[in-house]
C-alpha cells in the first residue's frame, strides 16, 4: 500500500479512491488541497490502471490552466487539452467520455442514471461531472492549432537538446509549409483534411516548380519539405489521438529531385593568395575574422566553431586540439560530427587568440554566416558566385584526399560517418596531427 504503485490510491472498506495533494506549482491554478474522488472499484488492478488515467487527467489540466494563465498557449490549445483531460477523467470513472448529444440520444437509462451518481458522488467535482456526462465540448482543432500541439506537447523529445536558436531553425520550415497550406486552403480542421486537399496543395508547388509562362522554377527540395512537414503532422497528430490508421492526405506527394552539386571548394591558391593576403580580412571585427583562420585548417562547420567554449579549445598539452561535442541545451548536427581536430597552422594561431572562444556569435551561426557572406562579397573574396563560407569546409576536404590521407581519418575529421567497417579510434591524436601537417598551406598568417 506505501509503494509507489499504489501511490494516490486510498481503500475505503471496499473502494479504491483517488487521494492526492494537489502539487504547490498548481496552487495558483487550483485553490483545493487535494484532488479526491472515487474510483468505483473494489480491484486493486482495475484501480491502477484508473487512478493513471485521473493522475494524467489532473495534470493535462493542471498544465493547460498554467500555460494559459501565463499567456504560454492560445485559447484554442487549451481547449484541446481540457477536452482530452476530460477523456482520461472518464476513463478514470469507469466510463467512456461520449458528448451529452450521443448520450441523449443511444445510452440507456440505466447508463444514464449510473453516470449521475458518479457524477454527483461525495467527492465529485464539476470536472468530473463534465467528463461523466459529456459536457466538455468538443473543440474544432485546425492545421493551426495541431502545429501548436506539436510544439508545446509532441515534439518535447526532438527540441530536448537544441539550443533556442537550433529550436527556432528547427521550427522555421514547418511553420513555413503550414501557412502555404493555409494560404492554399484555409485553417481547416484536421478532420477535414483529405486527398483533394493534398493533391491541390501537390499540384500548387507544381506550378512553382515548373511555372505555365515558362520562368525558372523552384528546386523540388522546397516542395517535398512542404509536403514532408505536413505529413508527418498528420501522422503526429492522428497517432496522439489515437487514430493511427486514419489515411494521410499526403501521401506517396513528392517530387523527383533533380542533380544537385555540391559547394565548390576554394583553390589553394585563393586561400593563401587572397583571403589570407595581408589585411585581407580587416574590415571584419576580431571573432569574425578569427572564425575564419580557424576554418581554414580544421574543416569546421561555421557552427561547431562559433559554438566552441573554453573547455572545447585545448591548447596546453602536446597536441593542441579542439572537441566539438554536444552539449546540455545544444545537439550536433549527427553522431558522427563529435570528434578531436589538431589544431595546426592559422588555425592553431587563430584559437590561440581566442582561448575562450567566441561569445558574440555563440548560438548565432545566422549572424555568422550572413555576416561573413556579406563581407566576402563585397570584398571580391568569393572566388566564383557559387563559393560560400562552406568552400573553406570543402576545400579542407578535397586537401586530405589529395594529400592521400586514409579515407576513415578524413570521415573521423571531417565528423562524417564510415560507410566502411571501423576498427579502432581513427588514430591518436598525434598521428592526426602529423597527417594533417603533411597537406598544411604554406603560410602561416
Amino acid at each position: 500500500m506505501g509503494t509507489t504503485r499504489n501511490r494516490y490510491l486510498v481503500r475505503r472498506g471496499e473502494r479504491w479512491y483517488y487521494f492526492r495533494r494537489i502539487p504547490k506549482r498548481y496552487a495558483e491554478v487550483d485553490d483545493r488541497t487535494y484532488s479526491k474522488a472515487s474510483l468505483n472499484t473494489d480491484s486493486l488492478t482495475v484501480a491502477r490502471e484508473r487512478r493513471d488515467a485521473m493522475a494524467d487527467a489532473d495534470e493535462q489540466q493542471w498544465e493547460s490552466m498554467l500555460a494559459e494563465l501565463g499567456n504560454n498557449s492560445t485559447p484554442e490549445v487549451a481547449k484541446v487539452c481540457r477536452y482530452r483531460s476530460a477523456q482520461r477523467r472518464a476513463r478514470a470513472m469507469g466510463v467512456l467520455f461520449q458528448p451529452v448529444e450521443t448520450l441523449a440520444a443511444k445510452a440507456s437509462v440505466e447508463e444514464l442514471v449510473q453516470r449521475v451518481k458518479v457524477a454527483t458522488g461525495p467527492h465529485a467535482t464539476e470536472a468530473i461531472a463534465d467528463a461523466v456526462l459529456g459536457a466538455a465540448p468538443e473543440p474544432t482543432v485546425t492545421v493551426r492549432d495541431a502545429l501548436a500541439l506539436y510544439f508545446d506537447k509532441l515534439a518535447v523529445n526532438d527540441l530536448r537538446t537544441k539550443s533556442p536558436a537550433q529550436a527556432a531553425k528547427w521550427r522555421l520550415p514547418k511553420e513555413r509549409a503550414i501557412e502555404n497550406f493555409v494560404a492554399l486552403c484555409g485553417n481547416l480542421p484536421m478532420n477535414a483534411i483529405d486527398r483533394s486537399h493534398g493533391r491541390a496543395f501537390y499540384e500548387w508547388w507544381g506550378e512553382r516548380l515548373h511555372p505555365s509562362d515558362g520562368s525558372k522554377g523552384m528546386k523540388p527540395n522546397s516542395a517535398n519539405r512542404d509536403l514532408g512537414n505536413l505529413r508527418k503532422l498528420f501522422r503526429e497528430y492522428w497517432t496522439y489521438e489515437g487514430q493511427e490508421d486514419r489515411q494521410n492526405p499526403f501521401r506517396n506527394l513528392r517530387y523527383s529531385d533533380t542533380v544537385t552539386t555540391s559547394r565548390p571548394a576554394f583553390s589553394d591558391q585563393w586561400v593563401t593568395g587572397r583571403i589570407l593576403a595581408p589585411g585581407a580580412l580587416d574590415g571584419l571585427n576580431e571573432e569574425a575574422r578569427l572564425i575564419v583562420r580557424a576554418l581554414v585548417e580544421t574543416g569546421c562547420r561555421p557552427s561547431e566553431i562559433a559554438n566552441l567554449e573554453a573547455e572545447d579549445i585545448r591548447l596546453d598539452c602536446n597536441v593542441p586540439h579542439i572537441l566539438i561535442r554536444p552539449k546540455a541545451g545544444r545537439q550536433l548536427k549527427s553522431r558522427a560530427s563529435q570528434r578531436e581536430i589538431p589544431l595546426i597552422g592559422v588555425s592553431l594561431e587563430a584559437l590561440r587568440q581566442a582561448p575562450e572562444g567566441f561569445p558574440h556569435y555563440r548560438d548565432k551561426s545566422s549572424l555568422l554566416s550572413n555576416s561573413l557572406m556579406k563581407f566576402f562579397r563585397n570584398n571580391g573574396l568569393l572566388e566564383t558566385p557559387e563559393h560560400t563560407i562552406y568552400s573553406f569546409r570543402h576545400a579542407f576536404e578535397k586537401r586530405m584526399l589529395e594529400g592521400g590521407l586514409d579515407y576513415g581519418l578524413r570521415c573521423t575529421l571531417m565528423g562524417h560517418k564510415n560507410s566502411r567497417p571501423q576498427y579502432g579510434d581513427g588514430g591518436s591524436l598525434d598521428f592526426r596531427q602529423r597527417q594533417l601537417e603533411s597537406i598544411k598551406h604554406s603560410t602561416t598568417q
